[in-house]
């Protein structure tokens, strides 16, 4: 059975109230709280689920627009952003990265400070 998130207006607490979808609309709600029927429905944020390519392609027509690449912490924002739209821990490198972009370090002062970043790259050219 769904919820339904409603707002008293007599005493002005939030309710979260569950019907069956039969029930909706034809049961009269009470407040929980204090009882009265001067309840209203608040439309509640719905979730969407993006398959990994579609969230990332909707960051990408929105967010590199924004994008000053000459400016760290507006990379460190993006890269942020992006860790995020991933779902997923990308780990404490990352992380580390993305804070000291925020920072305004520069990414060759970061580059220089963990040659242990780039080591991998090399092969990973010869892929592409």
């Amino acid at each position: 059975m769904p919820f339904y998130d409603y707002r008293c207006q007599a005493c002005g607490k939030l309710a979260r109230l569950q019907f069956s979808y039969s029930e909706y609309g034809k049961v009269q709600p009470v407040c929980p709280n204090c009882g009265s029927l001067e309840i209203k429905r608040r439309i509640s944020r719905v979730a969407v689920a993006k398959s990994e390519d579609s969230r990332l392609d909707s960051m990408m027509e929105g967010d590199l627009a924004g994008l000053d690449e000459d400016d760290p912490r507006s990379l460190g924002k993006f890269m942020r952003k992006m860790g995020k739209e991933m779902g997923e821990d990308l780990g404490g490198e990352f992380n580390e990265v993305v804070d000291r972009l925020e920072k305004g370090e520069s990414p060759e002062a970061i580059e220089q400070s963990m040659p242990d970043l780039a080591a991998g790259l090399d092969s990973l050219d010869e892929i592409g």
